[in-house]
């Protein structure tokens, strides 16, 4: 894998996950988003398809009220549809799956620092990811 930073889309692989979003019909977009993030959730084994999981998270998180469009320089170039709600809860999980690999992407860094900048990205993906804690409707006590 060619890496050159820390971001969702800063690896060959996430880039070709990225084409292949502008490549695809806007309406099979969601679709392929879908199943990378179904298939890294019930991956045995080496999680093969992680670097698209994360990709595909931040493309989520970023249609997140409290998400931002990261660096996404190498991102899809064309718009993506706005995606189904269910989405987030599959893209926690799957970067829940990710971060607990030992032995998947998290042990392919070789700098120490790079390991933490991978990790507070994955760490906030999913807290913008995270749905937001139930509301219990407080009642007006009168005197």
């Amino acid at each position: 894998m060619g890496t050159w930073g820390t971001g969702p889309f800063d690896n060959d692989t996430a880039a070709d996950f990225a084409n292949a979003l502008d490549d695809a019909e806007p309406e099979a977009r969601e679709a392929l988003i879908r199943h990378v993030l179904i298939r890294t959730i019930d991956a045995t084994g080496y999680l093969t398809e992680a670097e698209e999981a994360v990709a595909a998270a931040a493309l989520i998180a970023a249609q997140c009220p409290e998400g931002d469009p990261d660096d996404m320089s190498y991102g899809p170039e064309t718009p993506m549809p706005v995606f189904s709600s269910d989405l987030r809860a599959l893209a926690d999980e799957a970067l829940a799956r990710i971060a607990s690999d030992e032995d998947g992407p998290a042990s392919n860094w070789v700098d120490p620092e790079d390991w933490k900048q991978w990790q507070a990205v994955l760490t906030r993906l999913r807290a913008v990811l995270a749905p937001p804690p139930p509301s219990i409707a407080l009642f007006d006590v009168q005197p």
